[in-house]
């Protein structure tokens, strides 16, 4: 299967790498393989390191959360520590009650047990059809054969076990230098439908070998998850399963960074790199989706008025289906606009749709009309609102709404 990646590139303080692994920071292996929850596909994967890693996690904000979550969650309060993930796609253990909880715990227990680990430092994490009871019978057979299997090649099984229905697996990778050390930082994702904030029906995991004290990891995961995966929209549905968890087994031997290390602000550049690249692949690999579109906003009193902007707009389905259509109708976006909760003055909006501005000052303006469709056909298609208020700004990414959406959902459970 066709990896999505960014292109390599270098931006200040690291190095992006152009064939990206999850198994690349140093300690860590993975696997996966066909257990029989799906007909054919990879369902079952495993991530590992040799070492008790620092780790931190964020979750869903939906109410109904699925069983793997707060087993996860469970395990992470006893020490803060991880060493394993056992991630299951093809069926989401939620809404399974007290059976589900079983359930991901005896997945965790198994897996602690061939790798020879405490039980609380595996973490478990499930995506697919809510509402059916885990396959045990064929979840428990499985769960050897990934420990056998691990190892530094187990990038690409990994990555297509934790699929549903994603057309190809995501994955970013950056180095840079700490301490006079190199460090790693790589992440692989899933997700392509029920994608909304916050998060999505999507896994995110992200291993490095920095060494980094524990609540700085938590802090530094919850700041960049609200300025990423928390930005990504597909289809306005919010997860019972989201999940993005990081292990950090400190074998790059550099000195612990926390906020005050001199290096501090180059990591956070460099983790934050990873998270974002990974919620946009998320979002351009949306079901049925054409295209990625980008939605920036500037010149709002706060970030959070920002990020209410820009998400109304990117989560529009009229706005959505316009970009598809390239139907230049800027009208759907200020309608969004409106209705975000963010504070503005329409007098003072300008609007542009890639270059072509639309709106100045709140009013139309004469624009070309072939111009305005030709930048909704990019890929990102841009779309960029200035509300002239203040010196906040955020971005936002979705898709573009398509017939195929409405053909994949319609069969999703058979």
């Amino acid at each position: 299967m066709e990896q999505l990646q960014v292109k390599a590139a270098e931006e200040p303080g690291f190095e992006v790498v152009g064939e990206p692994r999850i198994t690349s920071p140093r300690g860590f292996t993975a696997a996966g393989l066909h257990a029989g929850i799906k007909r054919k596909r990879k369902d079952l994967g495993l991530i590992a390191c040799e070492v008790p890693a620092t780790a931190a996690a964020v979750y869903t904000m939906n109410a109904y959360q699925a069983a793997p979550l707060t087993v996860t969650r469970e395990g992470l309060a006893m020490e803060g520590k991880m060493q394993a993930m056992i991630v299951n796609s093809g069926n989401a253990n939620a809404c399974t009650g007290s059976r589900g909880v079983e359930d991901a715990r005896e997945m965790r227990r198994e897996t602690a047990r061939w790798l020879n680990i405490p039980e609380h430092r595996v973490g478990v994490a499930s995506t697919g059809v809510i509402g059916e009871p885990l396959p045990m019978d064929r979840i428990g057979p499985g769960i050897p054969g990934l420990v056998k299997q691990l190892g530094p090649a187990g990038h690409d099984s990994f990555c297509q076990a934790i699929l549903t229905t994603d057309t190809c697996i995501k994955a970013v990778e950056v180095r840079l230098t700490v301490d006079g050390r190199e460090v790693r930082v790589a992440g692989a994702a899933k997700g392509s439908g029920m994608i909304q904030p916050r998060m999505a029906t999507m896994l995110a995991f992200i291993n490095t070998d920095a060494a980094i004290e524990a609540p700085a990891l938590q802090s530094l995961l919850r700041q960049v998850t609200d300025e990423t995966f928390n930005m990504i929209t597909v289809d306005g549905d919010c997860s019972t399963n989201d999940m993005v968890s990081v292990m950090a087994s400190g074998l790059a031997g550099n000195d612990p960074l926390t906020p005050k290390h001199p290096q501090w602000p180059v990591y956070y550049r460099a983790f934050s790199h990873v998270a974002r690249e990974l919620a946009q692949l998320i979002a351009r690999d949306g079901e049925g989706a054409t295209r990625l579109v980008e939605v920036v906003v500037t010149g709002a009193e706060t970030e959070e008025g920002a990020r209410r902007a820009a998400k109304a707009v990117v989560g529009s389905s009229l706005v959505k289906t316009a970009v598809f259509g390239t139907d230049p109708n800027w009208g759907r976006i200020l309608c969004a606009l409106g209705y975000s909760g963010a504070p503005f003055d329409p007098e003072r909006v300008d609007l542009y749709l890639g270059s072509v501005c639309a709106v100045h000052q709140g009013c139309p303006v004469p624009m070309v009309e072939a111009a305005a469709k030709e930048a909704l056909t990019l890929d990102p298609a841009r779309i960029r609102i200035d509300l002239n208020r203040g010196r906040a700004a955020a971005t936002a990414w979705g898709c573009d709404l398509t017939y195929d959406y409405v053909r994949i959902n319609a069969s999703y459970r058979t």
